[in-house]
């Protein structure tokens, strides 16, 4: 048994559960994409940068890895609500088939925003991969892979982090919610 950092209340996945989900995905899109060409990964900086790399390295269809950075959250437990776009694409996806990659899609103003502004550049198709999806009912953004509903809870690992901490855990874990409030 694995002793949990002490700002861990307990594990909501496990390590084998991820990997075995993101080669799910891997698969849904070398079915769909098994005759497109060329895909662009573009992966969502800092929470995407482990999912984006696992997933991109069990692909089979052809693909570059691209990556943003996008702000909307500070060290606290709610979104500030105003998106920030930090870094920009390196090259151009005009008629090209591009899968945003995602960590978590939370509220979904992050998702909305991306959303508005890569298809504004005219890209071939547009689809969002998120592995982590919290269950709200105001969430109204295409979602066309995830890999996990989770509840409502402050979630770290695999990428996701609270303040900057936390982020290389194997698995998804609930903090503590006497961490963050």
């Amino acid at each position: 048994m694995t002793d949990l950092h002490p700002d861990i209340e307990r594990i909501l996945i496990s390590e084998d559960d991820i990997q075995r989900r993101v080669a799910e995905i891997a698969a849904e899109i070398d079915r769909d994409y098994k005759d497109a060409g060329q895909v662009v990964l573009v992966g969502i900086l800092k929470g995407a940068f482990i999912f984006t790399a696992d997933l991109s390295r069990k692909l089979s269809v052809p693909h570059s890895v691209d990556f943003m950075s996008i702000s909307s959250y500070g060290d606290t437990a709610e979104s500030a609500g105003a998106v920030r776009l930090i870094l920009d694409l390196r090259k151009p996806i005009t008629d090209r088939h591009v899968i945003v990659v995602e960590d978590i899609v939370d509220t979904g103003h992050t998702m909305n925003y991306l959303h508005q502004t890569l298809m504004g550049r005219n890209p071939a198709s547009l689809k969002i991969c998120s592995l982590f999806k919290k269950n709200r009912d105001s969430l109204d953004v295409p979602l066309d892979y995830v890999g996990f509903d989770l509840p409502d809870v402050w979630v770290v690992g695999y990428g996701l982090d609270y303040a900057d901490t936390h982020r290389t855990l194997p698995y998804i874990a609930e903090l503590k919610k006497e961490v963050y409030s």
